[in-house]
């Protein structure tokens, strides 16, 4: 079996009491969780369903096209 690694771009946001994620080139594949370290596991768990549902339905792997990046500025 081959074994391919993707790298998608996550986006985490910390609520008011909890912590959430997404992945903006899976659209749809959202996760939460109590603290970062949970958001980040359910999210992995998230994009891994997500994939196979695409497999599973004969439709493509998206490619990674998101890149995030810091600016720094000056107010």
């Amino acid at each position: 079996m081959k074994v391919i690694i993707i790298e998608y771009t996550v986006i985490y946001e910390r609520g008011e009491t909890n912590w959430g994620a997404y992945v903006p080139d899976l659209p749809g594949c959202i996760s939460i969780g109590d603290t970062l370290a949970e958001v980040q596991e359910n999210i992995k768990e998230a994009i891994e369903l997500y994939l196979e549902v695409l497999k599973e339905d004969g439709k493509p792997i998206p490619k990674p096209s998101t890149e995030v990046g810091k600016v720094a500025v000056t107010i």
